[in-house]
């Protein structure tokens, strides 16, 4: 997460944590911007065009002042978290949001996409049943 964010310490620790979970769960890699966001989705975008591993990335952006979230995803991340996971995501953000937890939201909704993002076990034919 960008520095400057309006979370405490201990709020980024849990939202880093979240995020550390999701990523080894799914194998996909999630950000989290909260600020300004006043170019709307495409500037979202831009954040994720600007990562390393984009087309494995999930951007969450978040402008609590203009109560606004954008849930964006790269091209390998879009098949394993179709739009449906993340309306689901954004669903559960928005809801803790409305109640005035930003930090439990941002969870929940990582918790979320991570475990709909997760890939399922392959077994070889040659495994034990």
């Amino acid at each position: 997460m960008p520095t400057g964010e309006p979370l405490s310490a201990r709020q980024r620790i849990d939202v880093e944590r979240a995020m550390a979970q999701a990523n080894a769960t799914s194998g996909l890699t999630f950000s989290v911007y909260v600020g300004e966001l006043s170019g709307g989705r495409s500037q979202a975008v831009r954040m994720l065009n600007s990562l390393a591993n984009s087309a494995s990335a999930v951007v969450i952006a978040v402008d609590p002042s203009r109560r606004q979230l954008e849930v964006v995803t790269g091209a390998v991340a879009a098949r394993a978290l179709d739009e449906r996971a993340c309306s689901l995501g954004a669903l559960a953000m928005t809801s803790a949001f409305s109640q005035g937890d930003l930090v439990g939201g941002l969870v929940r909704g990582i918790q979320l996409l991570g475990s709909h993002g997760r890939h399922d076990r392959v077994l070889h034919t040659d495994e034990p049943a």
